[in-house]
């Protein structure tokens, strides 16, 4: 008994530096990821400042669940991801300082468990640089905190790659292929199937069907949602898709390269994308990307870790066809996708070109590196400043003129239309109609006849014309714009 007794004991002290050692292993390899992602956070926090406001999409996106004001006209490309992300917050707050804190702390977490899904596949130094490129760029901390679905494409697209490389080693990853790909499609299902264009090529040519199965299963979760609305409201998917290509121009060849580039100086949307290319200085990461990447791809072929780079390489290429090759406009989020699968790639170029085979760093490149990643870090701080000031002001604009038409005698339940309606009667708290365009969502006489029963006011620019039905409505300057409101409007309400 003794001995049996003695026998417990050396044993538990077998296991017991086992189970230490195997959370100092956990530790060491999760830490950095996790101080990357509670530092994206912090910044997004500290340099886009929770009170910047609503922009125009964002006010579609929360007036679906939000109380602040009416629904706004939800067109074909856009999916309801977003909207039941903000959900929790949206639903009973009109707080946009609570939401921003909301989808910052989201966005941490999300990169945290998007890199932790290549665990393995990378050593946890390049999982965190990965992680440190993409959460460093403008684009990615101007976005992090806001109602849009690009940079949850982005992760999930990241987690989705990660967990299918994972898979063939570790069966259970393949719960994470089925999340990332649903957080997609949740989002916008188009770019889903973008992304994941290679992953069923790959699945099909090495016969993994439990894969492409987890993936289709992923994809078709978040997406059913779409395509049933599709079916509801739209007439059908083919219709959808079709009108979704209307309001985007026409899908077709394009060549948008030259505006993505235009778009990379702090321009939120570039259509029409006219006029001069920034500075070389902000142009210069995008031209040295691929070419970090293509050293990425030399790297793991010469490690024999072909795969782990090429599929994330692929899945950026195929992500990125359609803003670059099928649109004929620009929006620097577009691409947040093709960055995220991009990051951890160029991260193993990095410290390949930067350290020697045993590890050390390589002095003369390591200064090299070191001098470029500062100017590289100092201009996209420099073009986010920039892009926050001036959408802050935008939005202080929009917030300006509900206040005067709140003063007019516009208010709550209450009708918009014209320039800069939707945003604008969102901080209003009133419903916006459009006759034409792409948020067409009613006729002129409908708008005349709505006058009638509630307080209406056509937004135009400075000195425009409004419609012939608002020619004679009394006219009134403010923040740039002219607000001609209804006759029947009087500062206490409808007359």
């Amino acid at each position: 008994m003794a001995h049996g007794d003695s026998g417990l004991l050396v044993g538990g002290k077998r296991r017991t530096p086992s189970v230490a050692c195997d959370a100092s292993r956990w530790a060491r390899g999760h830490w950095p990821s996790a101080a990357v992602a509670a530092a994206f956070t912090l910044a997004q926090l500290v340099l886009v400042r929770p009170g910047m406001g609503l922009g125009w999409d964002e006010t579609v996106y929360v007036s679906q669940v939000g109380a602040q004001a009416p629904a706004a006209f939800f067109s074909a490309p856009r999916a309801r991801g977003v909207s039941l992300l903000v959900a929790p917050i949206a639903s009973w707050s009109t707080s946009t300082e609570l939401l921003r804190v909301y989808l910052a702390v989201l966005s941490g977490l999300g990169l945290y468990l998007a890199l932790r899904a290549w665990r393995g596949l990378f050593p946890a130094r390049v999982l965190a640089a990965g992680g440190a490129l993409f959460a460093s760029l403008w684009i990615t901390l101007f976005y992090g905190p806001q109602a849009m679905p690009n940079y949850w494409v982005a992760v999930g697209g990241l987690a989705a790659v990660g967990c299918f490389l994972r898979a063939r080693e570790n069966p259970r990853a393949l719960w994470g292929v089925v999340a990332g790909a649903a957080l997609m499609a949740w989002m916008r299902p188009t770019d889903a199937v973008w992304v994941a264009l290679p992953l069923l090529v790959v699945a099909a040519v090495r016969r993994r069907p439990r894969s492409a199965l987890a993936l289709v299963a992923g994809l078709v979760a978040g997406g059913a949602q779409w395509v049933i609305e599709a079916y509801v409201s739209y007439g059908g998917l083919a219709e959808r898709l079709h009108e979704g290509s209307r309001i985007q121009g026409g899908l077709g060849p394009q060549f948008a390269v030259d505006d993505q580039l235009r778009s990379l100086g702090g321009r939120t949307l570039c259509r029409p994308c006219t006029g001069p290319l920034p500075d070389p200085a902000v142009m210069a990461w995008w031209a040295v990307l691929p070419l970090l990447a293509a050293v990425g791809l030399v790297v793991a072929v010469r490690a024999g870790r072909t795969r782990a780079t090429l599929v994330p390489l692929a899945c950026a290429t195929t992500a990125a066809v359609p803003y670059l090759f099928l649109i004929g406009y620009a929006a620097p989020r577009f691409l947040l996708p093709v960055y995220a699968l991009l990051a951890i790639p160029v991260a193993d170029a990095l410290f390949h070109l930067a350290t020697t085979p045993a590890g050390r760093w390589r002095p003369v490149a390591a200064v090299l590196l070191a001098i470029g990643l500062t100017g590289h870090l100092a201009v996209q701080f420099a073009v986010l400043e920039r892009t926050v000031n001036r959408t802050t002001g935008h939005h202080r604009d929009w917030a300006r003129t509900a206040a005067e038409l709140h003063r007019l005698g516009v208010r709550p339940p209450c009708l918009l239309t014209g320039r800069l309606s939707v945003p604008v009667a969102y901080y209003a708290g009133c419903t916006s109609a459009a006759a034409r365009g792409h948020n067409a969502n009613s006729t002129e006489s409908g708008i005349v006849g709505a006058s009638r029963r509630m307080p209406v006011a056509v937004l135009t620019r400075h000195g425009g014309a409004p419609p012939a039905y608002a020619r004679h409505w009394p006219t009134v300057p403010a923040a740039g714009m002219d607000l001609h409101v209804a006759p029947n409007v009087s500062p206490h309400g409808p007359a």
